[in-house]
Protein backbone atom coordinates (compact mmCIF):
# COMPACT_ATOMS: atom_id res chain seq x y z
CA UNK A 1 0.00 0.00 0.00
CA UNK A 2 3.10 2.67 1.10
CA UNK A 3 3.73 2.04 -3.11
CA UNK A 4 0.56 2.82 -4.10
CA UNK A 5 0.18 5.75 -1.81
CA UNK A 6 3.33 7.23 -3.26
CA UNK A 7 4.07 6.40 -6.41
CA UNK A 8 2.73 10.22 -7.91
CA UNK A 9 5.42 11.05 -6.02
CA UNK A 10 8.40 8.31 -6.88
CA UNK A 11 7.57 8.84 -10.63
CA UNK A 12 7.76 12.75 -10.44
CA UNK A 13 11.05 12.21 -9.41
CA UNK A 14 12.12 10.03 -11.41
CA UNK A 15 11.11 10.71 -14.66
CA UNK A 16 11.80 14.15 -13.66
CA UNK A 17 15.48 13.58 -12.98
CA UNK A 18 15.62 11.15 -16.10
CA UNK A 19 14.44 14.02 -18.04
CA UNK A 20 16.98 16.80 -16.58
CA UNK A 21 19.16 14.42 -18.07
CA UNK A 22 18.25 13.80 -21.46
CA UNK A 23 17.96 17.66 -21.62
CA UNK A 24 21.46 17.71 -21.14
CA UNK A 25 22.53 15.39 -22.94
CA UNK A 26 20.38 17.08 -26.12
CA UNK A 27 22.35 20.45 -25.47
CA UNK A 28 26.16 19.11 -25.11
CA UNK A 29 24.80 16.65 -28.49
CA UNK A 30 23.75 19.74 -29.79
CA UNK A 31 26.62 21.84 -28.89
CA UNK A 32 29.39 19.19 -29.80
CA UNK A 33 27.98 17.34 -33.02
CA UNK A 34 27.79 14.22 -30.83
CA UNK A 35 25.54 11.25 -31.95
CA UNK A 36 25.87 8.39 -30.54
CA UNK A 37 24.71 4.50 -32.12
CA UNK A 38 23.83 1.31 -29.60
CA UNK A 39 23.35 -1.73 -31.57
CA UNK A 40 22.80 -4.97 -31.07
CA UNK A 41 22.60 -7.72 -33.23
CA UNK A 42 20.17 -10.64 -32.50
CA UNK A 43 20.08 -13.05 -35.83
CA UNK A 44 21.35 -12.41 -39.35
CA UNK A 45 19.34 -13.48 -42.47
CA UNK A 46 20.45 -13.89 -45.58
CA UNK A 47 23.24 -11.42 -45.28
CA UNK A 48 20.68 -9.14 -43.43
CA UNK A 49 21.36 -8.65 -40.08
CA UNK A 50 18.06 -8.08 -37.69
CA UNK A 51 19.43 -5.66 -35.17
CA UNK A 52 18.07 -3.67 -32.03
CA UNK A 53 19.57 -0.01 -32.59
CA UNK A 54 18.96 2.87 -30.22
CA UNK A 55 20.38 6.27 -31.29
CA UNK A 56 21.04 9.30 -28.80
CA UNK A 57 21.54 12.39 -31.21
CA UNK A 58 20.07 15.73 -30.12
CA UNK A 59 16.64 15.30 -31.43
CA UNK A 60 16.07 12.08 -29.49
CA UNK A 61 17.66 12.69 -26.26
CA UNK A 62 15.70 16.36 -26.49
CA UNK A 63 12.14 15.12 -27.32
CA UNK A 64 12.35 12.37 -25.02
CA UNK A 65 13.41 14.63 -22.09
CA UNK A 66 10.49 17.05 -23.21
CA UNK A 67 8.56 13.43 -23.21
CA UNK A 68 9.68 12.85 -19.68
CA UNK A 69 8.70 16.08 -18.17
CA UNK A 70 5.78 16.33 -19.48
CA UNK A 71 4.99 12.86 -18.39
CA UNK A 72 6.27 13.76 -14.84
CA UNK A 73 3.98 16.33 -13.75
CA UNK A 74 0.53 14.33 -15.48
CA UNK A 75 1.56 10.94 -13.28
CA UNK A 76 1.72 13.30 -9.97
CA UNK A 77 -1.26 15.26 -10.87
CA UNK A 78 -2.48 11.60 -11.43
CA UNK A 79 -2.06 11.42 -7.73
CA UNK A 80 -5.41 13.92 -6.95
CA UNK A 81 -6.88 12.85 -10.07
CA UNK A 82 -7.34 9.46 -9.54
CA UNK A 83 -7.60 9.41 -5.97
CA UNK A 84 -10.08 6.76 -4.67
CA UNK A 85 -10.09 4.89 -7.53
CA UNK A 86 -10.32 1.07 -7.15
CA UNK A 87 -7.41 0.22 -10.30
CA UNK A 88 -5.16 2.85 -9.09
CA UNK A 89 -1.86 1.07 -9.02
CA UNK A 90 -3.37 -0.55 -12.52
CA UNK A 91 -3.84 2.61 -13.77
CA UNK A 92 -0.41 4.19 -13.01
CA UNK A 93 1.12 0.86 -13.96
CA UNK A 94 -0.20 1.23 -17.67
CA UNK A 95 0.69 5.28 -18.00
CA UNK A 96 4.48 3.90 -16.91
CA UNK A 97 4.08 1.05 -20.13
CA UNK A 98 2.80 3.55 -22.03
CA UNK A 99 5.97 6.11 -21.37
CA UNK A 100 8.14 3.69 -21.85
CA UNK A 101 6.82 2.76 -25.40
CA UNK A 102 6.86 6.08 -26.36
CA UNK A 103 10.63 6.22 -25.49
CA UNK A 104 11.50 3.49 -26.94
CA UNK A 105 10.33 4.60 -30.80
CA UNK A 106 11.68 7.77 -29.88
CA UNK A 107 15.45 6.09 -29.67
CA UNK A 108 14.89 3.49 -32.50
CA UNK A 109 15.84 4.03 -35.72
CA UNK A 110 15.30 0.98 -36.93
CA UNK A 111 11.82 0.08 -38.36
CA UNK A 112 12.51 -3.91 -36.46
CA UNK A 113 12.98 -2.06 -33.33
CA UNK A 114 10.46 0.62 -33.52
CA UNK A 115 7.91 -1.93 -33.76
CA UNK A 116 8.57 -2.49 -29.55
CA UNK A 117 7.36 1.12 -29.13
CA UNK A 118 5.05 1.38 -32.16
CA UNK A 119 2.90 -1.57 -31.03
CA UNK A 120 2.72 -0.81 -27.51
CA UNK A 121 1.74 2.11 -28.03
CA UNK A 122 -1.16 1.16 -29.96
CA UNK A 123 -2.07 -1.72 -27.34
CA UNK A 124 -1.66 0.37 -23.88
CA UNK A 125 -3.75 3.47 -25.39
CA UNK A 126 -6.58 0.94 -26.51
CA UNK A 127 -6.28 -0.21 -22.77
CA UNK A 128 -6.08 3.17 -21.48
CA UNK A 129 -9.23 4.27 -23.51
CA UNK A 130 -11.09 1.19 -22.36
CA UNK A 131 -10.43 2.06 -18.39
CA UNK A 132 -14.18 3.02 -17.36
CA UNK A 133 -15.63 -0.30 -18.61
CA UNK A 134 -18.31 0.81 -20.63
CA UNK A 135 -19.97 0.59 -23.72
CA UNK A 136 -18.72 4.06 -24.95
CA UNK A 137 -15.73 3.23 -23.94
CA UNK A 138 -15.72 0.03 -25.45
CA UNK A 139 -16.94 1.41 -28.48
CA UNK A 140 -13.96 4.29 -28.44
CA UNK A 141 -10.85 1.80 -27.56
CA UNK A 142 -12.10 -0.51 -30.33
CA UNK A 143 -12.49 2.37 -33.37
CA UNK A 144 -8.82 3.60 -31.76
CA UNK A 145 -6.96 0.41 -31.87
CA UNK A 146 -8.33 -0.85 -35.72
CA UNK A 147 -7.44 2.49 -36.99
CA UNK A 148 -3.61 2.34 -35.51
CA UNK A 149 -3.81 -1.13 -36.92
CA UNK A 150 -3.62 0.05 -40.72
CA UNK A 151 -0.46 2.18 -39.60
CA UNK A 152 1.48 -1.05 -38.46
CA UNK A 153 0.60 -2.99 -41.27
CA UNK A 154 1.87 -0.21 -43.12
CA UNK A 155 5.40 -0.42 -40.98
CA UNK A 156 5.16 -4.14 -41.60
CA UNK A 157 5.05 -3.73 -45.38
CA UNK A 158 7.86 -1.31 -45.13
CA UNK A 159 10.00 -3.71 -42.96
CA UNK A 160 9.67 -5.84 -46.12
CA UNK A 161 10.32 -3.67 -48.60
CA UNK A 162 13.29 -2.46 -47.17
CA UNK A 163 15.15 -5.77 -47.10
CA UNK A 164 16.29 -4.57 -50.68
CA UNK A 165 18.93 -2.66 -49.19
CA UNK A 166 20.48 -5.17 -46.50
CA UNK A 167 19.30 -3.19 -43.58
CA UNK A 168 16.47 -1.97 -41.54
CA UNK A 169 18.14 1.47 -40.05
CA UNK A 170 16.05 4.18 -42.43
CA UNK A 171 18.08 6.71 -40.28
CA UNK A 172 20.97 6.10 -42.52
CA UNK A 173 19.58 5.31 -45.67
CA UNK A 174 17.74 8.36 -46.70
CA UNK A 175 19.62 9.37 -49.69
CA UNK A 176 19.58 6.07 -50.95
CA UNK A 177 15.58 5.79 -50.48
CA UNK A 178 15.09 7.31 -54.54
CA UNK A 179 11.95 6.38 -56.74
CA UNK A 180 11.98 2.52 -56.76
CA UNK A 181 10.69 2.60 -53.04
CA UNK A 182 7.94 5.14 -53.82
CA UNK A 183 5.85 2.16 -52.77
CA UNK A 184 7.81 2.09 -49.16
CA UNK A 185 7.38 6.02 -49.09
CA UNK A 186 3.37 5.75 -49.08
CA UNK A 187 3.13 2.80 -46.50
CA UNK A 188 5.39 4.64 -43.98
CA UNK A 189 3.13 8.11 -45.30
CA UNK A 190 0.41 6.21 -44.16
CA UNK A 191 1.64 4.66 -41.46
CA UNK A 192 2.51 8.05 -39.83
CA UNK A 193 -1.38 8.87 -40.85
CA UNK A 194 -2.80 6.67 -38.29
CA UNK A 195 -0.87 7.28 -35.64
CA UNK A 196 -1.77 11.14 -36.15
CA UNK A 197 -4.87 10.90 -37.02
CA UNK A 198 -4.83 12.46 -40.27
CA UNK A 199 -8.10 12.30 -42.98
CA UNK A 200 -9.35 9.55 -43.55
CA UNK A 201 -8.07 8.52 -39.96
CA UNK A 202 -9.36 11.19 -37.79
CA UNK A 203 -12.30 9.79 -35.99
CA UNK A 204 -10.10 8.21 -33.59
CA UNK A 205 -8.91 10.84 -32.16
CA UNK A 206 -11.69 12.91 -30.62
CA UNK A 207 -13.05 9.27 -29.49
CA UNK A 208 -9.90 8.48 -27.48
CA UNK A 209 -11.62 11.18 -25.31
CA UNK A 210 -13.29 8.11 -23.44
CA UNK A 211 -10.07 7.37 -21.43
CA UNK A 212 -9.24 9.31 -18.21
CA UNK A 213 -8.05 12.89 -18.47
CA UNK A 214 -4.28 12.66 -17.15
CA UNK A 215 -4.22 10.01 -20.23
CA UNK A 216 -5.62 12.51 -22.62
CA UNK A 217 -3.04 15.14 -21.72
CA UNK A 218 -0.40 12.48 -21.92
CA UNK A 219 -0.78 11.22 -25.61
CA UNK A 220 -2.33 14.50 -27.47
CA UNK A 221 0.70 16.15 -26.04
CA UNK A 222 4.22 14.67 -26.42
CA UNK A 223 3.03 10.63 -26.80
CA UNK A 224 0.50 8.98 -28.99
CA UNK A 225 -0.69 11.19 -31.55
CA UNK A 226 3.07 12.93 -32.47
CA UNK A 227 4.82 9.62 -33.04
CA UNK A 228 3.46 9.86 -36.73
CA UNK A 229 5.01 12.93 -37.20
CA UNK A 230 8.48 12.14 -35.54
CA UNK A 231 8.67 9.28 -37.57
CA UNK A 232 7.83 11.74 -40.64
CA UNK A 233 10.84 13.97 -39.07
CA UNK A 234 13.11 10.80 -39.03
CA UNK A 235 12.43 9.79 -42.85
CA UNK A 236 12.27 13.83 -43.89
CA UNK A 237 15.22 13.19 -46.28
CA UNK A 238 13.65 10.28 -48.01
CA UNK A 239 11.11 12.21 -48.76
CA UNK A 240 12.29 15.13 -50.62
CA UNK A 241 11.47 15.40 -54.22
CA UNK A 242 8.73 12.95 -54.10
CA UNK A 243 5.07 12.98 -54.63
CA UNK A 244 4.18 11.79 -51.72
CA UNK A 245 4.96 15.51 -50.23
CA UNK A 246 2.44 16.57 -52.04
CA UNK A 247 -0.05 13.98 -51.26
CA UNK A 248 0.65 14.89 -47.30
CA UNK A 249 0.51 18.53 -47.79
CA UNK A 250 -2.93 18.46 -49.49
CA UNK A 251 -3.99 15.89 -46.40
CA UNK A 252 -2.45 17.92 -43.86
CA UNK A 253 -4.62 21.32 -44.57
CA UNK A 254 -7.35 19.72 -44.98
CA UNK A 255 -6.97 17.75 -41.74
CA UNK A 256 -6.40 21.41 -40.23
CA UNK A 257 -8.80 22.81 -41.74
CA UNK A 258 -11.65 20.14 -40.73
CA UNK A 259 -10.85 19.74 -37.09
CA UNK A 260 -10.81 23.65 -36.61
CA UNK A 261 -14.55 23.90 -38.53
CA UNK A 262 -15.60 21.27 -36.04
CA UNK A 263 -13.78 22.42 -33.12
CA UNK A 264 -16.74 25.27 -33.58
CA UNK A 265 -19.70 23.53 -33.24
CA UNK A 266 -18.22 21.32 -30.95
CA UNK A 267 -19.61 21.29 -26.96
CA UNK A 268 -17.90 18.55 -25.08
CA UNK A 269 -14.61 20.16 -23.27
CA UNK A 270 -12.28 17.74 -23.98
CA UNK A 271 -12.94 16.93 -27.22
CA UNK A 272 -12.73 20.68 -28.42
CA UNK A 273 -9.05 20.37 -26.93
CA UNK A 274 -8.68 17.05 -29.07
CA UNK A 275 -9.82 18.93 -32.63
CA UNK A 276 -7.22 21.49 -31.67
CA UNK A 277 -4.47 19.38 -31.30
CA UNK A 278 -5.71 17.34 -34.03
CA UNK A 279 -5.66 21.25 -36.16
CA UNK A 280 -1.85 21.42 -34.99
CA UNK A 281 -1.10 18.28 -36.26
CA UNK A 282 -2.17 19.41 -39.35
CA UNK A 283 0.15 22.15 -39.17
CA UNK A 284 3.15 19.87 -38.39
CA UNK A 285 2.51 17.47 -40.76
CA UNK A 286 1.87 20.56 -43.61
CA UNK A 287 5.48 22.15 -42.64
CA UNK A 288 6.72 18.79 -42.73
CA UNK A 289 5.46 18.61 -45.96
CA UNK A 290 7.04 21.42 -47.56
CA UNK A 291 10.31 20.45 -46.66
CA UNK A 292 10.87 21.97 -43.35
CA UNK A 293 11.22 19.00 -40.65
CA UNK A 294 13.42 21.63 -38.21
CA UNK A 295 10.18 24.08 -37.81
CA UNK A 296 7.75 20.62 -37.44
CA UNK A 297 10.31 19.61 -34.68
CA UNK A 298 10.17 22.63 -32.77
CA UNK A 299 6.24 23.58 -32.91
CA UNK A 300 6.31 19.64 -32.01
CA UNK A 301 7.87 20.64 -29.14
CA UNK A 302 5.96 24.03 -28.07
CA UNK A 303 2.63 22.51 -28.59
CA UNK A 304 2.77 19.52 -25.96
CA UNK A 305 3.98 21.97 -23.39
CA UNK A 306 0.70 23.85 -23.87
CA UNK A 307 -1.32 21.42 -24.68
CA UNK A 308 -0.71 19.11 -22.09
CA UNK A 309 -1.30 22.47 -19.83
CA UNK A 310 -4.96 22.67 -21.53
CA UNK A 311 -6.05 19.31 -20.93
CA UNK A 312 -5.00 19.32 -17.07
CA UNK A 313 -6.52 22.59 -16.62
CA UNK A 314 -9.60 20.81 -18.26
CA UNK A 315 -9.35 17.91 -15.96
CA UNK A 316 -9.25 20.06 -12.75
CA UNK A 317 -12.75 21.84 -14.02
CA UNK A 318 -14.16 18.24 -14.72
CA UNK A 319 -13.62 17.42 -11.73
CA UNK A 320 -14.90 20.49 -9.90
CA UNK A 321 -18.03 20.57 -11.89
CA UNK A 322 -19.69 17.43 -10.96
CA UNK A 323 -17.54 15.50 -13.98
CA UNK A 324 -19.69 17.52 -16.66
CA UNK A 325 -17.44 17.78 -19.91
CA UNK A 326 -20.71 19.90 -21.79
CA UNK A 327 -19.39 24.02 -22.13
CA UNK A 328 -23.18 24.98 -21.75
CA UNK A 329 -23.35 23.66 -18.11
CA UNK A 330 -20.54 25.87 -16.90
CA UNK A 331 -19.80 29.62 -17.24
CA UNK A 332 -18.42 32.30 -14.55
CA UNK A 333 -15.63 30.05 -13.70
CA UNK A 334 -13.21 32.96 -13.77
CA UNK A 335 -14.46 34.20 -10.14
CA UNK A 336 -14.45 30.35 -8.60
CA UNK A 337 -11.20 28.93 -9.57
CA UNK A 338 -9.40 32.07 -10.64
CA UNK A 339 -5.74 29.90 -10.84
CA UNK A 340 -7.07 27.13 -12.95
CA UNK A 341 -8.59 29.65 -14.92
CA UNK A 342 -5.48 32.21 -15.49
CA UNK A 343 -3.14 28.95 -16.39
CA UNK A 344 -6.03 27.77 -18.49
CA UNK A 345 -6.07 31.48 -20.46
CA UNK A 346 -2.07 31.25 -20.53
CA UNK A 347 -2.51 27.51 -22.87
CA UNK A 348 -5.16 29.62 -24.77
CA UNK A 349 -3.08 32.25 -26.04
CA UNK A 350 0.13 29.98 -26.67
CA UNK A 351 -2.51 27.73 -28.63
CA UNK A 352 -3.28 30.70 -30.27
CA UNK A 353 0.26 31.82 -31.14
CA UNK A 354 0.10 35.21 -28.82
CA UNK A 355 3.32 36.98 -28.86
CA UNK A 356 6.37 36.39 -26.57
CA UNK A 357 4.12 33.03 -25.43
CA UNK A 358 5.60 29.23 -26.44
CA UNK A 359 3.20 28.88 -29.51
CA UNK A 360 4.49 32.34 -30.91
CA UNK A 361 7.97 31.35 -31.86
CA UNK A 362 6.70 27.91 -33.89
CA UNK A 363 3.38 29.06 -34.86
CA UNK A 364 4.00 32.41 -36.52
CA UNK A 365 7.35 31.02 -38.10
CA UNK A 366 5.90 28.44 -39.60
CA UNK A 367 3.11 30.37 -41.13
CA UNK A 368 5.66 33.25 -42.58
CA UNK A 369 7.33 30.15 -43.76
CA UNK A 370 4.54 28.70 -45.55
CA UNK A 371 3.68 32.36 -46.75
CA UNK A 372 7.07 32.70 -48.02
CA UNK A 373 7.04 29.38 -49.55
CA UNK A 374 5.72 28.45 -53.38
CA UNK A 375 2.43 26.79 -52.27
CA UNK A 376 -1.02 27.32 -54.57
CA UNK A 377 -3.86 29.34 -53.49
CA UNK A 378 -5.91 26.50 -51.59
CA UNK A 379 -3.16 25.79 -49.29
CA UNK A 380 -2.43 29.23 -48.59
CA UNK A 381 -6.38 29.98 -47.79
CA UNK A 382 -6.64 26.81 -45.97
CA UNK A 383 -3.71 27.91 -43.14
CA UNK A 384 -4.83 31.10 -43.05
CA UNK A 385 -8.37 30.49 -42.75
CA UNK A 386 -7.08 27.42 -40.00
CA UNK A 387 -5.44 30.15 -37.93
CA UNK A 388 -8.57 32.47 -37.81
CA UNK A 389 -10.51 29.23 -36.76
CA UNK A 390 -8.10 27.97 -34.23
CA UNK A 391 -8.27 31.96 -32.40
CA UNK A 392 -12.11 31.32 -32.89
CA UNK A 393 -12.82 28.35 -31.06
CA UNK A 394 -10.46 29.24 -28.39
CA UNK A 395 -12.22 32.55 -27.62
CA UNK A 396 -15.30 30.55 -27.88
CA UNK A 397 -14.28 27.91 -25.31
CA UNK A 398 -13.20 31.00 -23.20
CA UNK A 399 -16.72 32.30 -23.25
CA UNK A 400 -18.75 29.54 -22.24
CA UNK A 401 -16.64 27.86 -19.76
CA UNK A 402 -14.92 30.95 -18.24
CA UNK A 403 -16.77 34.47 -18.59
CA UNK A 404 -20.65 33.72 -19.32
CA UNK A 405 -23.46 34.00 -17.24
CA UNK A 406 -23.22 30.59 -14.46
CA UNK A 407 -25.21 27.58 -16.08
CA UNK A 408 -23.58 25.16 -13.25
CA UNK A 409 -26.54 23.02 -10.51
CA UNK A 410 -27.32 24.20 -7.38
CA UNK A 411 -25.81 21.36 -6.04
CA UNK A 412 -21.86 21.87 -7.68
CA UNK A 413 -18.86 22.67 -5.09
CA UNK A 414 -16.04 24.39 -6.95
CA UNK A 415 -13.12 24.41 -5.87
CA UNK A 416 -9.55 23.87 -6.91
CA UNK A 417 -8.10 22.99 -3.44
CA UNK A 418 -6.06 19.81 -5.55
CA UNK A 419 -2.40 20.63 -3.88
CA UNK A 420 -1.02 17.67 -6.61
CA UNK A 421 -2.96 19.10 -9.57
CA UNK A 422 -2.08 22.84 -9.18
CA UNK A 423 1.59 22.10 -8.59
CA UNK A 424 1.32 20.23 -12.00
CA UNK A 425 0.07 22.92 -13.35
CA UNK A 426 2.12 25.83 -12.27
CA UNK A 427 5.19 23.99 -13.31
CA UNK A 428 3.67 23.64 -16.87
CA UNK A 429 2.79 27.35 -17.00
CA UNK A 430 6.24 28.25 -16.90
CA UNK A 431 6.57 25.96 -19.84
CA UNK A 432 3.81 27.61 -21.69
CA UNK A 433 5.16 30.75 -21.24
CA UNK A 434 9.31 30.23 -21.40
CA UNK A 435 9.38 27.09 -23.43
CA UNK A 436 9.10 28.36 -26.50
CA UNK A 437 11.67 31.22 -26.59
CA UNK A 438 14.40 29.00 -24.50
CA UNK A 439 13.69 26.06 -27.34
CA UNK A 440 13.86 28.68 -30.01
CA UNK A 441 17.36 30.08 -28.63
CA UNK A 442 18.18 26.10 -28.46
CA UNK A 443 17.20 24.95 -32.02
CA UNK A 444 17.69 27.86 -33.69
CA UNK A 445 20.46 29.42 -32.57
CA UNK A 446 20.63 31.18 -36.14
CA UNK A 447 17.45 32.46 -36.94
CA UNK A 448 15.46 31.93 -40.54
CA UNK A 449 15.55 34.90 -43.07
CA UNK A 450 11.81 35.90 -43.72
CA UNK A 451 11.63 38.67 -46.18
CA UNK A 452 7.46 39.49 -46.66
CA UNK A 453 5.41 42.22 -47.51
CA UNK A 454 3.61 44.53 -44.52
CA UNK A 455 0.72 42.76 -45.85
CA UNK A 456 1.81 39.27 -45.61
CA UNK A 457 3.27 40.14 -42.21
CA UNK A 458 0.54 41.24 -40.46
CA UNK A 459 -1.96 38.66 -41.98
CA UNK A 460 -1.52 35.88 -38.98
CA UNK A 461 -2.26 38.67 -36.77
CA UNK A 462 -4.85 40.50 -38.34
CA UNK A 463 -6.84 36.73 -39.13
CA UNK A 464 -6.17 35.98 -35.17
CA UNK A 465 -7.74 39.15 -34.46
CA UNK A 466 -10.89 38.75 -36.52
CA UNK A 467 -11.37 35.09 -35.33
CA UNK A 468 -11.00 36.25 -31.80
CA UNK A 469 -13.61 38.63 -32.28
CA UNK A 470 -15.89 36.59 -34.26
CA UNK A 471 -15.63 33.18 -31.64
CA UNK A 472 -16.58 35.54 -29.27
CA UNK A 473 -19.22 38.21 -30.02
CA UNK A 474 -21.08 35.39 -32.36
CA UNK A 475 -21.34 32.87 -29.39
CA UNK A 476 -22.56 35.76 -27.19
CA UNK A 477 -25.22 36.51 -29.94
CA UNK A 478 -26.01 32.75 -30.26
CA UNK A 479 -27.04 32.15 -26.46
CA UNK A 480 -29.60 34.69 -26.48
CA UNK A 481 -31.02 33.94 -30.35
CA UNK A 482 -31.91 30.34 -30.99
CA UNK A 483 -31.53 28.83 -34.83
CA UNK A 484 -34.72 30.64 -36.82
CA UNK A 485 -33.39 29.06 -40.22
CA UNK A 486 -33.35 25.10 -39.86
CA UNK A 487 -32.49 25.21 -43.03
CA UNK A 488 -28.73 25.84 -41.98
CA UNK A 489 -29.18 22.86 -39.81
CA UNK A 490 -27.86 20.21 -41.78
CA UNK A 491 -24.67 22.75 -42.71
CA UNK A 492 -24.03 22.80 -39.13
CA UNK A 493 -24.41 19.09 -38.29
CA UNK A 494 -21.64 18.09 -41.56
CA UNK A 495 -19.30 20.26 -40.13
CA UNK A 496 -19.74 20.17 -36.66
CA UNK A 497 -19.24 16.02 -37.15
CA UNK A 498 -15.90 15.86 -38.46
CA UNK A 499 -17.85 16.42 -41.98
CA UNK A 500 -19.61 12.82 -41.30
CA UNK A 501 -16.26 11.32 -40.77
CA UNK A 502 -17.00 9.08 -37.34
CA UNK A 503 -19.69 7.59 -39.00
CA UNK A 504 -18.19 7.33 -42.41
CA UNK A 505 -15.18 4.87 -40.31
CA UNK A 506 -17.42 2.71 -38.45
CA UNK A 507 -20.90 2.32 -39.68
CA UNK A 508 -20.19 2.88 -43.52
CA UNK A 509 -17.19 0.26 -43.07
CA UNK A 510 -18.98 -2.59 -41.12
CA UNK A 511 -22.36 -1.76 -42.10
CA UNK A 512 -22.30 -4.40 -44.99
CA UNK A 513 -20.30 -7.00 -43.26
CA UNK A 514 -22.60 -6.79 -40.28
CA UNK A 515 -26.01 -7.29 -42.43
CA UNK A 516 -24.29 -10.18 -44.46
CA UNK A 517 -23.30 -11.67 -40.99
CA UNK A 518 -27.33 -11.46 -39.81
CA UNK A 519 -28.38 -12.63 -43.17
CA UNK A 520 -25.93 -15.69 -43.24
CA UNK A 521 -26.88 -16.31 -39.24
CA UNK A 522 -30.62 -16.76 -40.00
CA UNK A 523 -30.29 -18.76 -43.26
CA UNK A 524 -26.84 -20.68 -42.20
CA UNK A 525 -26.58 -21.17 -38.46
CA UNK A 526 -29.95 -20.83 -37.13
CA UNK A 527 -31.62 -22.26 -40.84
CA UNK A 528 -30.30 -24.90 -42.71
CA UNK A 529 -26.89 -26.02 -41.15
CA UNK A 530 -29.43 -26.51 -38.45
CA UNK A 531 -31.71 -28.84 -40.42
CA UNK A 532 -28.85 -31.14 -41.57
CA UNK A 533 -26.40 -30.54 -38.73
CA UNK A 534 -27.24 -30.53 -35.11
CA UNK A 535 -30.47 -29.53 -34.25
CA UNK A 536 -31.98 -31.97 -37.18
CA UNK A 537 -30.07 -34.89 -36.26
CA UNK A 538 -30.66 -34.25 -32.18
CA UNK A 539 -34.23 -34.27 -33.04
CA UNK A 540 -34.24 -37.23 -35.49
CA UNK A 541 -32.33 -39.17 -32.79
CA UNK A 542 -34.75 -38.29 -29.95
CA UNK A 543 -37.75 -39.13 -32.81
CA UNK A 544 -36.29 -42.77 -33.02
CA UNK A 545 -35.06 -43.19 -29.32
CA UNK A 546 -38.67 -42.14 -28.81
CA UNK A 547 -40.34 -45.08 -30.75
CA UNK A 548 -37.47 -47.26 -29.02
CA UNK A 549 -39.00 -46.34 -25.75
CA UNK A 550 -42.49 -47.01 -26.43
CA UNK A 551 -41.47 -50.35 -27.81
CA UNK A 552 -39.76 -51.56 -24.88
CA UNK A 553 -42.14 -49.97 -22.11
CA UNK A 554 -45.60 -50.63 -23.40
CA UNK A 555 -46.67 -54.55 -24.54
CA UNK A 556 -46.06 -57.68 -23.46
CA UNK A 557 -47.35 -58.85 -26.31
CA UNK A 558 -44.68 -56.88 -28.83
CA UNK A 559 -42.04 -59.04 -27.08
CA UNK A 560 -43.97 -62.22 -27.61
CA UNK A 561 -44.40 -61.97 -31.00
CA UNK A 562 -40.67 -61.08 -31.08
CA UNK A 563 -39.71 -64.52 -29.81
CA UNK A 564 -42.00 -66.18 -32.30
CA UNK A 565 -41.06 -64.23 -35.46
CA UNK A 566 -37.43 -64.84 -34.70
CA UNK A 567 -37.92 -68.84 -34.08
CA UNK A 568 -39.36 -68.75 -37.34
CA UNK A 569 -36.85 -67.19 -38.66
CA UNK A 570 -34.25 -69.82 -37.58
CA UNK A 571 -36.38 -72.49 -38.27
CA UNK A 572 -36.98 -71.72 -41.88
CA UNK A 573 -32.89 -71.16 -41.94
CA UNK A 574 -32.44 -74.64 -40.72
CA UNK A 575 -35.13 -76.19 -43.01
CA UNK A 576 -33.62 -74.70 -45.97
Amino acid sequence: MLWGVYFHTVSLVGLLLSSLVFIGASLTSLNCGLVYVIEWEIFSLSSCSVVVTLVYDWISTLFLGVVLFISSMVMYYSGDYMDGDKSYNRFMYLVFAFVLSMSALIVSPNLISILLGWDGLGLISYVLVIYYQNEKSANAGMLTVLSNRVGDVGILLSISLLFMLGGWNFIFYGEYLGEDFFLMKVFVCVAAMTKSAQIPFSAWLPAAMAAPTPVSALVHSSTLVTAGVYILIRFSSALEGSLVQTFLLIVSCLTMFMAGLGANFEFDLKKIIALSTLSQLGVMMGILALGFSDLAFFHLLTHALFKALLFMCAGVIIHSVKEYQDIRNMGSLVLCMPLTSVCMNLANLALCGMPFLAGFYSKDLILEVVFMSQVNFLVFFLYVLSTGLTVCYTFRLVYYSLSCTPNMGSMVLISENYSMMMGGILVLSVGAVSGGSILAWVVFPESYMICLGFFFKILALLVSVIGGLLGYVINMISVSSSLKMMSFYYYVVFMGSMWFMPILSTLSLSSWSLRGGSVFFKVGDKGWSEYFGGEGSFYELMMCSKYLQFSQENMVMIYMKGVFLWVVIVFLIFVM
